[in-house]
């Protein structure tokens, strides 16, 4: 039997949490001590790889609920939009508040994508990474509503 639309949600949740849950060390480690180097690339590649796992969730969403997954050159950003907006067949998937934040880490997407790591900084990247446990929590409870909302 295939997944339903709230398994696949609820696969991706999964695989976020994984993400973080790998990283916790490192996570922990950095509200103490600045990171080298090395810290700050595996840091900024656990952003991307955030982001684009929430992504992954949204395209399902835009693509399975709404029928409609934006496609014009600001596609990213229309998406996300698109999840913070209520329309005919369903609620506001995140509330404007996170939708607020979430779009930090779009723009971090953005950047990441087109840097040479070596510009990466820790001063740059604390404001995404220090919250991202607590971004994460939000958005999960935000997901995970909007999945039960599904059944």
């Amino acid at each position: 039997m295939p997944e339903t639309l709230s398994e696949r949600i609820q696969r991706d949740i999964a695989l976020l949490d994984e993400l973080l849950a790998a990283y916790a060390d490192l996570l922990l480690q950095v509200e103490q001590t600045p990171p080298d180097l090395v810290q700050v690339t595996a840091l900024a590649s656990v952003l991307h790889s955030f982001y684009n796992g929430l992504e992954s969730i949204f395209v399902t969403i835009a693509r399975e609920v709404d029928k409609e997954v934006p496609s014009a050159d600001r596609w990213h950003r229309d998406l996300l939009e698109q999840m913070g907006a209520a329309n005919d067949s369903r609620d506001a998937v995140l509330p404007l508040v996170l939708l607020s934040q979430i779009q930090d880490y779009l723009a971090f997407r953005h950047f990441y994508r087109h840097a040479y790591s070596f510009f990466l900084r820790w001063e740059e990247l604390q404001a995404l990474v220090l919250p991202l446990t607590a971004v994460w929590s939000q958005t999960k409870r935000a997901l995970n509503q909007f999945a039960e909302s599904l059944d």
